[in-house]
């Protein structure tokens, strides 16, 4: 435990010794006994409660531990690692970049917020921002560096969900129709097979097992700061997709006139050969085609993901069925997103419930062997 060591003089400060959980003897002078006896008071109790930290490592500044946070990140998707970075560079280090990591409390983290907030910045970004100075300080206190964390338990603005647009068979056969060729079959894709855009960029030949109408998913395509890299997918998992006999046919064609032999060539390329680049396509490509096949102006390349999801549910399907489909982490993700798209168990469960009521109403107006004997006379 901690004691303040006997002065030899009165010239002499007062000194605190201690040891630190690892055994290490430690120690502080101070001027006055005061402060000496309310060190140690605050050090045996963080000692007692395992709420001690090395002072040393607490003096860090927050721009030095951003680097050491971001190198334990590394496993990460590139995307992932550059929307770190950004929120590191704009929003985090000019704010905190030269405080210790002992001087971030709750009240800098609260104002850091709001000021975000009042800047523009919308909830999606300061949500992210906030989620970036969290994770760092979650670490500093797991390493051993804060007692607690400050940011930690602070308030965000909620985030609106983006409105989905579903598409019909027969928008969704205007829109192949339209589109510049030979990407309808990237829309059909899309609309029945539920691919995200960077799964259906990233789709290679040698996944596009067509006798058995299936197209695996295994990697995904993303663009990073004008950077195009291959990886796994959203959820670092493969998935077998079937695909419709029609979508089977197309595929087909399409791979005989526009795909090389090679398992690795990629299904939908540029003209020039090149990987897709989901910025170039909207501009290019897509937004003609919606405008022209007269649908919904703010129609994104994603609502075909959510069209799917919509087909799917008019054929009946499974909400397990349409999380296999389109590859959700967990059927609570697909339930989140979709229940409005399964409302036939609902309808039921309603109508379940007006029956329960009339048999309740039923059984109360119904008259008793009592009363049905006063009725006829009796006693």
């Amino acid at each position: 435990m901690a004691h303040i060591e006997k002065r030899p003089d009165r010239r002499k400060p007062w000194r605190v010794r201690y040891r630190d959980p690892t055994g290490r003897e430690r120690s502080r002078s101070f001027a006055r006994k005061a402060d000496a006896d309310r060190f140690m008071a605050t050090v045996q109790a963080d000692l007692i409660r395992g709420d001690w930290t090395d002072p040393r490592l607490s003096k860090t500044r927050l721009a030095e531990w951003s680097e050491r946070w971001l190198v334990t990140k590394t496993h990460l998707k590139p995307k992932t690692l550059a929307g770190y970075r950004s929120n590191l560079d704009v929003h985090v280090l000019p704010a905190f970049g030269d405080y210790q990591l002992r001087h971030i409390d709750r009240m800098a983290a609260e104002e850091w917020i709001a000021n975000l907030q009042a800047s523009g910045l919308g909830p999606s970004g300061v949500r992210q921002a906030r989620q970036v100075l969290n994770a760092m300080l979650t670490l500093a206190v797991d390493a051993g560096y804060l007692p607690m964390n400050p940011v930690d338990g602070t308030s965000t603005p909620r985030l609106s969900e983006p409105e989905m647009l579903f598409l019909d068979a027969d928008e969704v056969e205007r829109l192949a129709d339209t589109i510049r060729q030979p990407y309808g079959t990237l829309v059909y894709l899309l609309a029945y097979g539920g691919l995200r855009w960077g799964e259906a960029a990233a789709l290679r030949r040698g996944r596009c097992d067509l006798p058995h109408s299936r197209i695996e998913v295994a990697e995904s395509l993303a663009d990073v700061g004008g950077h195009l890299h291959f990886g796994p997918t959203k959820n670092h998992r493969s998935r077998i997709v079937p695909i419709p006999g029609f979508l089977r046919d197309l595929f087909a064609e399409h791979l005989d006139h526009h795909v090389s032999n090679d398992p690795e060539a990629l299904v939908f390329t540029t003209p020039t050969g090149t990987p897709l680049r989901n910025s170039n396509f909207r501009r290019q490509i897509w937004y003609q085609a919606v405008e022209e096949a007269e649908l919904p102006e703010g129609l994104r390349i994603h609502d075909l993901r959510h069209t799917c999801a919509s087909l799917l549910a008019a054929a009946d399907a499974s909400p397990k069925a349409v999380q296999h489909h389109l590859g959700h982490s967990s059927i609570t993700v697909t339930m989140d997103r979709y229940t409005h798209l399964f409302p036939s168990d609902i309808d039921a469960l309603v109508r379940r419930l007006d029956d329960i009521r009339a048999r309740n109403l039923a059984a109360q107006t119904r008259p008793n062997d009592r009363t049905r004997g006063l009725e006829l006379g009796g006693r």
